[in-house]
């Protein structure tokens, strides 16, 4: 583990290391460890993005969400006037960065949908991006014109049996071509992507290395571009299903605490699926952006909504005042604009 913990060029051999028991039951030497290359990489900043559900229409299968095709609550879907208006309330909260979020594609919330959507935001936000359905390269072209400049779109897990029992219909069921999809994005012309597993779903130690590699073919091949990390993990909530694999917060916190070592200046991410006592623990050890105010329903901005029926559970229900405030009082500074719309012009 030690050599892992301080090698200048880590691989797959040392994440496998750093995700070991052994080191597991070195949490605190990984944490230092991780701490110090986040505050090399991105100082004392943690940057901060909002997630705006457009749609919760889907056609998709899978047995673990919310959103799933034979789930039987009400569907919504934004008009774009009330896409305008969830755009009016985000920005009014002081956010710069929005993610589009819709389920799979539906004659409801099609692809023509999806980039008015992202034309509009693109009005209002200097970083707008999306989490939706896999698209053509050519659809993902179009959608940067419009103004997008990232995607994120997780794989789910990468252990194909698994991944063919948890898609029971639709377009996700075919695992190459989602694979694909984060390479034909930024062939399209996407600045960046960004890549996860839903740990739970399938062995988390063999995801998190499926991941690594993932992500390390990307870079490899489109190394202008940026590529970020998530590690969410199956809230149980949804839907009624019941991860087959347990994660817990102190192996959440070695994976992203292993991922910072060897990938030292890869963005990593942590959405409010995770609770906000973790949450304020994480920041800035490792990890450097979140989502906050989250609503996983569809829209909820301009119109509170509580709602149960949201694609996921949100554990922090912190406002971004409250949370903000809890960042500085560990020395931490809240980022909601990094990026400047004049970069895509």
């Amino acid at each position: 583990m030690d050599r892992a913990l301080n090698s200048a060029a880590p691989y797959e051999a040392e994440l496998a290391a750093l995700l070991s028991p052994v080191a597991g039951r070195n949490l605190e030497a990984l944490a230092q460890r991780a701490q110090a290359l986040t505050r090399r990489h991105f100082g004392r900043t943690i940057a901060l993005y909002v997630p705006l559900y457009l749609s919760d229409y889907c056609s998709g299968g899978c047995v673990y969400c919310g959103f799933a095709a034979d789930r039987t609550q009400p569907r919504h879907r934004l008009d774009p006037d009330q896409i305008v208006r969830e755009l009016e309330a985000i920005k009014a909260m002081g956010f710069e960065e929005v993610l589009l979020l819709t389920g799979e594609r539906t004659p409801r919330a099609d692809f023509a949908y999806l980039r008015d959507a992202v034309a509009e935001a693109a009005r209002q936000f200097h970083a707008v991006t999306v989490e939706a359905f896999p698209m053509t390269t050519d659809e993902y072209r179009q959608l940067a014109e419009a103004g997008c400049v990232g995607v994120t779109l997780y794989q789910e897990t990468y252990e194909p049996e698994q991944y063919a029992r948890l898609h029971r219909w639709g377009p996700k069921r075919d695992y190459a071509a989602r694979l694909d999809a984060p390479s034909r994005a930024l062939a399209g012309g996407m600045r960046w992507v960004g890549l996860g597993a839903l740990l739970g779903l399938s062995d988390p130690l063999f995801d998190t290395l499926a991941l690594y590699r993932h992500a390390r073919a990307l870079r490899h091949r489109f190394w202008q571009a940026g590529v970020s990390l998530s590690f969410p993990r199956v809230c149980p909530q949804e839907g009624g299903f019941v991860p087959p694999y347990t994660v817990s917060e102190a192996f959440l916190a070695q994976v992203i605490f292993a991922f910072r070592i060897v990938c030292p200046d890869v963005p990593l991410v942590v959405s409010t699926r995770e609770n906000a006592r973790f949450r304020d623990g994480i920041a800035g050890v490792g990890v450097n952006k979140m989502s906050i105010a989250s609503r996983t329903t569809v829209g909820g901005y301009r119109d509170h909504n509580d709602s149960p029926d949201g694609q996921f559970h949100v554990n922090d229900s912190r406002d971004i005042a409250t949370f903000c405030g809890a960042l500085a009082d560990r020395g931490l500074e809240p980022v909601l604009k990094n990026w400047d719309r004049a970069y895509r012009d």
